[in-house]
């Protein structure tokens, strides 16, 4: 495992582009610690400050910082499908199989890759959360302040989940614009699924069916923070209420789309012809 990672690593490194995207996806989620010092002067009357308003006490702040920072995947999935489209552009891929390496091996380098740099965004954005709860948080108790740390664990999942769903597509048309535009084509197609469900089903039933769907399961793995935050403020308004937490259900259904996803470049890229 380490070997491939180290290959998958090295050719990553090598690519000043590769290495641009790389910095900007980590740095970007940091963001949050930007936006907790925000200070808004309201012309004189008052000022607002973010880290004043609650929203980045224990446990809430778990909540919060992954949801907002899984929006900046998107800058790792270019990589990703930049890793699969520079392999065909430059010939690499063949040279790799003619060194020794097998089809097997060298999805798993990639697939190692996306682990590798998810575990990593995890624990960045984990310490980025901790201390920024320390800080502000009104709250600190041990019990209090590692409760509900399950996001992180839904932030990990939902990052290999997408990362090995970009993996498929540039697998599957070799080129990384087409792969990201593919990423688009599967959102608008998984609406316009549940569209016709709704119309002939029930709404509740089109809705829990599009729970399954690629895209839908993995943004439902963290769900919005702004109707919690609200409660927190208007802790009666019982219109408010709604189902927040992680479950293991919606973590089995990410993990089922990454094997699949994964299978399915293996797949391809053994039945193709080099």
């Amino acid at each position: 495992m380490l070997r491939l990672l180290k290959l998958e690593l090295q050719k990553l490194l090598l690519n000043r582009t590769s290495k641009v995207l790389i910095f900007i996806s980590f740095i970007l989620p940091f963001t949050v610690l930007i936006l907790s010092s925000i200070k808004i002067n309201f012309f004189g009357f008052f000022t607002l400050e973010l880290g004043e308003l609650g929203i980045f006490n224990f446990p809430i702040i778990w909540h919060i910082t992954t949801f907002f920072a899984s929006y900046f995947k998107f800058f790792f999935a270019i990589v990703v499908v930049s890793m699969i489209g520079n392999e065909y552009s430059n010939k690499t891929i063949k040279q790799n199989l003619i060194d020794g390496l097998s089809k097997k091996e060298f999805i798993l380098s990639k697939f190692y890759t996306i682990v590798f740099f998810s575990l990593l965004a995890t624990v960045l954005i984990s310490l980025a959360s901790f201390f920024i709860g320390l800080y502000y948080s009104s709250y600190t108790e041990v019990n209090i302040i590692f409760r509900e740390t399950e996001f992180l664990l839904a932030y990990f999942v939902k990052l290999v989940g997408f990362f090995s769903l970009c993996l498929f597509f540039g697998m599957l048309l070799k080129r990384s614009a087409f792969a990201l535009g593919f990423l688009f084509i599967l959102y608008i197609v998984e609406w316009i699924v549940f569209g016709l469900i709704s119309w002939k089903a029930d709404m509740e039933i089109a809705e829990k069916i599009q729970n399954f769907f690629p895209l839908k399961s993995m943004y439902k793995l963290i769900d919005q923070p702004f109707q919690r935050i609200m409660i927190t403020k208007f802790p009666d308004n019982g219109d408010l209420a709604y189902d927040y937490g992680v479950h293991a259900s919606e973590i089995i259904i990410v993990l089922a789309w990454t094997a699949l996803f994964i299978f399915l470049s293996f797949r391809l890229l053994k039945k193709r012809d080099l």
